[in-house]
């Protein structure tokens, strides 16, 4: 199987992984990358973008770098996976630390301002739809904070 064709079956796959997990998800139609030509599209992941790799050897970086070339200023992730081996989900730490928190954008509007992930307060997960972890509680410090020392985190009363 060539490179390209493998590529379109790593889509089409990654697609359809996003519709087990319960999102509306297709392959996109490819225009050279650009914001408006995502390898993956769902309605409600729009504030989203996703790049998909399927291949043996992954030049992360390069990857990544496409992706945030790409991406328009919305967040982004590199969905990979190799041949017999389960999808991974690379994302900048900050993007992954915001999710935890449920310090995203309004997620109502379905193409966020390029800026949308900068100067957000805890509160802007309007629509809930990553809440608080309790399990995080004294482990994530608020934005702007540093972490705790191990033996100084506070509990929640």
């Amino acid at each position: 199987m060539n490179s390209r064709r493998k590529g379109k079956v790593g889509e089409r796959e990654f697609a359809s992984l996003l519709r087990e997990h319960g999102f509306d998800a297709r392959r996109g139609q490819q225009f050279s990358g650009s914001p408006e030509s995502p390898d993956v599209v769902s309605d409600a992941l729009a504030w989203l973008h996703v790049e998909v790799k399927r291949v043996q050897n992954l030049n992360l970086t390069d990857a990544c770098a496409q992706a945030e070339g790409d991406c328009g200023g919305k967040p982004w992730i590199v969905a990979h996976r190799r041949n017999h081996a389960p999808w991974l989900i690379t994302m900048r730490a900050e993007f992954f630390f915001r999710l935890l928190r449920g310090d995203m954008p309004n997620f109502d509007s379905v193409a966020p301002a390029p800026s949308a992930l900068t100067g957000l307060s805890p509160s802007a997960n309007s629509l809930g739809r990553f809440p608080s972890n309790p399990n995080l509680r004294g482990v994530l410090p608020p934005e702007g904070q540093p972490k705790p020392k191990q033996n100084e985190r506070t509990e929640n009363v």
